[in-house]
């Protein structure tokens, strides 16, 4: 009897926890994982398998291929064998409408709604923080695919996935940080689906309360930034830091009440060096917003004519997100990746990725 009772615990424990002991996708970067992803992101062109230099991915068939859409965007599904499904975003493709994108570099707030056409009113949550704000274009794309992305994964959870990786390379890395934000905000997603984010060689996508939150809602290693140290693009969008993007609690956001209690002398000098500070960073920062946003708002109207402009916000000052794996240079790099003066990408585009993958980490990534 007490046998019996024995093995039906067991075998209680054993099958009632399965859902935890069959989960496949696991928190931290994976080097395999990650090479396997960088296969994905190079057959993302309109003919998928041409002037492809890697092998084919293992264990992995696309099975769904998005429209394109929004500023030349679009995703991929792929699904892996053992059941993850892999959404893959497209980076910039070299036309000037994507290109257009990356430099419609006004930021907005990071709750709102992003209005495309007459027909079209994409909703939007990407952070809890009202003083997070996002890259208006970038926020673009994810407004142009986030639905379609819903729709699939509904569809797909159905057939039994339930964990996901998003990926993305340059652009597409940078839009993966604000897909997986929108992702984990809206309310038409079942709450037991496994989210885990790769954003390689990706630029930074909002301001430092935007990347709080990110960091937040990927702790313990469900968001990864992965960095050539060579590589200049995760280094953009500029960045600016005025007294108004500090914290509320801090000695800028009540520096006159602060100065009050010195002494005249004392106030006068600290009231004109702080603003000979303060007022040439919000000027450039007023000037960033005119250009990256209002004037490139207007080159996105040319390609889309029904969509509204957004409610820029007067900052501009963008910081890296995710957990960061960086792949430094090693001995040869330099030799192997030249920069001739000319070829400004050498160091972004995926080969060197993948080179300094194998080198660190010491798997085969072709």
């Amino acid at each position: 009897m007490v046998y019996r009772i024995s093995l039906f615990c067991c075998l209680f424990l054993f099958f009632g926890r399965s859902p935890v002991f069959c989960q496949q996708l696991q928190p931290h970067f994976n080097p395999s994982e990650y090479s396997e992803l960088l296969k994905l992101a190079e057959r993302m062109g309109d003919t998928p398998w041409a002037k492809v230099k890697s092998n084919p991915p293992r264990d992995c068939e696309l099975i769904y291929r998005g429209a394109v859409t929004g500023l030349e965007n679009r995703w991929d599904l792929w699904k892996r064998k053992d059941g993850v499904g892999i959404i893959v975003i497209r980076g910039t493709n070299g036309t000037s409408t994507s290109w257009l994108e990356n430099f419609y570099a006004g930021m907005i707030p990071s709750q709102g709604t992003v209005k495309l056409n007459d027909s079209t009113i994409v909703p939007y949550k990407v952070a809890e923080n009202p003083r997070a704000y996002v890259h208006a274009g970038w926020m673009l794309g994810v407004a142009a695919m986030g639905p379609d992305i819903i729709r699939k994964i509904k569809e797909y959870y159905q057939q039994g996935i339930h964990e996901y990786i998003i990926f993305g390379h340059s652009q597409g890395g940078a839009i993966s940080f604000l897909m997986r934000s929108y992702l984990a905000y809206t309310n038409d997603l079942p709450k037991d689906i496994i989210f885990k984010t790769y954003a390689s060689a990706a630029p930074k996508p909002g301001n430092l309360y935007y990347a709080y939150d990110f960091d937040f809602i990927t702790r313990d290693g469900w968001g990864l930034r992965v960095v050539n140290a060579r590589d200049w693009v995760p280094e953009t969008p500029f960045s600016l830091q005025t007294a108004k993007d500090f914290n509320e609690v801090s000695p800028f956001a009540h520096i006159k009440s602060s100065l009050r209690d010195q002494k005249w002398a004392i106030r006068w000098v600290l009231s004109y060096m702080y603003g000979r500070l303060d007022r040439p960073t919000k000027k450039s920062a007023r000037r960033m917003q005119r250009m990256l946003g209002k004037f490139a708002y207007k080159r996105v109207r040319k390609v889309l004519p029904g969509y509204q402009q957004p409610d820029f916000v007067a900052s501009h000052n963008y910081t890296p997100a995710g957990t960061p794996v960086v792949l430094y240079p090693v001995k040869g790099y330099d030799e192997k990746f030249p920069f001739d003066g000319k070829n400004v990408f050498a160091h972004h585009m995926l080969e060197p990725y993948r080179w300094e993958l194998e080198q660190i980490y010491h798997i085969d990534t072709h």
